[in-house]
């Protein structure tokens, strides 16, 4: 690192210069990112098969449809003459409005599966075009609108389980990235001003807007690279820009805040740029490759959008640490006394009143402390056990509204909430398509089956046919619908739709979880293990992370599933259920990230035990001169997290709470009170290294064998403001 900062500083032009390059390059490509970007997941498993060959000749069926629903006059019957012919000019009139859609109809069909209780009312079913299109509020109120104009006598409502997630929450449907970075970084501006007191609350800024920048332009490189079984998912420009733009302002705010201690400890001002790289550095570079580890890690998962997402993660980590290591200490040594006004903020000592103070009394309390906090964890814990992983069904998602409307009038009139997950099977010879659907009447979990009509549903010889369950499949409600429909068709003919494909994703991601699990654990393990020079303290560290990650899930458990705030937050009542990504990829990311503040403060922690050999000042040391920093670091990613969760998407928004109450459950409960009070329990067995595990992780013992716990010793830190 000394090395790295010598040259960073005699060359700060050409670093300068190289990223304002970078920068300007990303300015220019970041806007056509989005369009590099392609939504839709690719999984292995019968539902995805089904899903390729349905798509190659039906387009969009492989979606869940937008469905209108038709109540005939008072005294009226769909089969009255009059009724039919309105039923007819919805036909025309849906085809005229919107011709790239693939109708299923009663007026097509003549089936009496799109026929409601006493025959009153009938329903038409719309696919859209394209793959990966949803039938969602805007597609829906076209079909509501043409259908309205084209048969004025009849009543018409209009939904879909896209539709029912997007339109009816209270929270903001047109957010973006830019957005919510701005938000982000609105927040993160007054946690940097609070902590600074002066304009150096706009270096960590700088650098992350640098770093999102770069980011995205290595994530464009990066869609050239992915082969088209993996392509990258539109989620990886919200993930980048918000996970960027937090670790970016972590990393650089370890670095201003080790050189504005240095500076004043009476170093000159290069020489403060040395030392601050020097100490803070290493915390960066190791933070920055486990977090990677843990984000790359989820390549692992036979899941395409889980491996963009892993791929693309690698980068952001990566970024961050580069910036960190090379613009930020040119900069510093360029302007940065000049930055650090008012130069009264600038006296703030390193070690803080309140936390010197809070250390002492976990210290003096460690026993408590111990208990209360995994008290906390794994009270959590056990709420998490009752996850249920699923998609979340029709009446969890609606509260009010023309789709929530929409869906009550299709279960008044005998439509089971199935219909909006319909299933579509591939009948590779058409003139089977009356056997199949004969078939499937007899299944106890559908409500029946329909061939289509129309040139739109034949290619080729084959044809289409769509099962309608009791149940919303891919829900907790799901049953075995999809199953029984499996069993009963014959041989060849796959059974398709989202609810197949999610189902697919589901048992192929937590077939792997395992595996992520013992990848992550054991190699994040190892790197700690050689990084901090002990056994104990990585073990501690790596245990506490999953404990942390479990009880992040207890949280998302609490508010998603269970409802506790959404309502006031979102404006749902509860989801019922956990998205089938979202505990995969918090796992991913939080483990990584959580890490970073274990770093930041052992190894202040270690760097005082060098000094004094003793095991209590050192803890006392390490949290006095971090806890500030770590707290500060824990609320602007918080922010950041927070403002993704205005997104209009359940995925998006779970993992973005998830993520956002597990750093700050991590920040607190974790690091500023579990790991003070371990490792004053534990005493000198926390720095203990055999010889054995020295010569395997290729450094030198620490210590050949576990001293005696010591005991308490006098505090001799010296203290300044809070």
């Amino acid at each position: 690192m000394d090395k790295l900062s010598g040259w960073v500083i005699r060359h700060r032009l050409l670093v300068g210069l190289g990223w304002l390059v970078v920068t300007v390059v990303g300015v220019l490509l970041a806007p056509s990112l989005s369009s590099r970007l392609q939504p839709g997941t690719h999984v292995s498993g019968p539902g995805y098969t089904a899903n390729v060959q349905i798509a190659q000749k039906y387009g969009g069926a492989t979606q869940d449809p937008g469905v209108v629903i038709l109540d005939a006059p008072a005294g009226r019957t769909v089969a009255s003459p009059q009724v039919q012919a309105e039923l007819k000019a919805v036909d025309a009139g849906i085809a005229k409005a919107a011709p790239q859609l693939r109708v299923v109809s009663y007026a097509s069909t003549g089936s009496q599966t799109l026929v409601g209780t006493g025959g009153t009312s009938t329903i038409v079913l719309a696919y859209p075009p394209k793959p990966g299109d949803d039938m969602a509020t805007e597609q829906v109120d076209a079909l509501t609108q043409a259908a309205k104009a084209a048969a004025p006598g009849l009543t018409v409502h209009g939904t879909s389980l896209r539709a029912l997630e997007a339109g009816n929450t209270t929270g903001s449907g047109n957010s973006s990235a830019t957005s919510e970075l701005i938000i982000g970084a609105i927040g993160a501006l007054v946690v940097l001003a609070w902590v600074f007191g002066s304009l150096l609350a706009l270096l960590p800024l700088l650098m992350a807007l640098i770093s999102v920048l770069t980011m995205q332009l290595l994530v464009y490189g990066l869609t050239y690279l992915m082969p088209s079984s993996s392509p990258i998912h539109p989620a990886v420009q919200y993930i980048v820009a918000l996970l960027g733009l937090g670790l970016s302002i972590d990393y650089s705010l370890l670095v201003v805040t080790r050189w504005r201690e240095e500076r004043a400890a009476g170093r000159t001002n290069d020489d403060a740029v040395r030392e601050a790289v020097k100490r803070a550095g290493h915390s960066v570079w190791f933070s920055g490759m486990v977090a990677s580890l843990g984000l790359f890690a989820l390549i692992v998962i036979p899941n395409s959008m889980v491996r963009g997402i892993g791929v693309s993660g690698l980068f952001i980590p990566s970024t961050a640490t580069l910036v960190a290591l090379t613009l930020l200490p040119a900069v510093l040594s360029k302007i940065g006394p000049r930055v650090d006004w008012p130069r009264r903020a600038s006296r703030r000592q390193a070690a803080s009143r309140f936390w010197t103070g809070w250390s002492t009394f976990v210290i003096r309390h460690r026993v408590a402390s111990a208990i209360a906090g995994l008290g906390i964890l794994a009270a959590l814990t056990g709420t998490a056990a009752t996850i249920n992983i699923s998609t979340p069904g029709s009446h969890a998602l609606a509260t009010a509204g023309a789709y929530t409307d929409g869906l009550h009038t299709l279960e008044a009139d005998g439509f089971p909430s199935g219909t909006l997950t319909a299933v579509p099977l591939y009948v590779p010879n058409a003139a089977d398509a009356g056997s199949v659907v004969n078939t499937l009447e007899t299944v106890s979990g559908l409500r029946g089956a329909v061939a289509p009509a129309g040139a739109g549903w034949h290619a080729g010889g084959s044809t289409i046919v769509i099962a309608i369950p009791q149940h919303e499949i891919g829900s907790a409600n799901g049953g075995t619908s999809l199953d029984q429909i499996r069993y009963s068709v014959p041989h060849g003919v796959p059974a398709g739709g989202e609810g197949a494909q999610k189902t697919d994703e589901t048992n192929a991601t937590y077939g792997s979880f395992p595996l992520l699990f013992a990848v992550v654990a054991v190699v994040t393990f190892l790197l700690l293990a050689r990084g901090m020079r002990s056994i104990l303290l990585p073990a501690k560290a790596v245990l506490l992370n999953m404990l942390s990650v479990a009880a992040s899930y207890g949280l998302l458990v609490i508010v998603f599933q269970h409802g506790v705030g959404m309502k006031a937050l979102w404006g749902a009542s509860s989801y019922g259920a956990i998205d089938t990504l979202a505990p995969v990829l918090i796992f991913g990311f939080l483990f990584g990230v959580s890490m970073d503040y274990e770093v930041f403060i052992l190894a202040r922690v270690r760097e005082g035990y060098e000094r004094t050999r003793s095991t209590r000042e050192a803890v006392i040391e390490g949290v006095s001169r971090t806890g500030r920093l770590v707290t500060s670091a824990a609320l602007i990613l918080f922010f950041a997290l927070a403002s993704l969760a205005t997104a209009n998407d359940v995925t998006v928004r779970e993992i973005a709470m998830g993520l956002a109450f597990g750093v700050v459950l991590d920040a607190i409960v974790v690091r500023m009170l579990l790991l003070p009070a371990l490792v004053s329990l534990f005493g000198d067995w926390n720095w203990w290294l055999p010889a054995w595990a020295a010569r395997l992780l290729r450094i030198p013992a620490a210590q050949a064998a576990p001293v005696p716990v010591e005991r308490p010793e006098p505090v001799s830190v010296r203290v300044g403001d809070a």
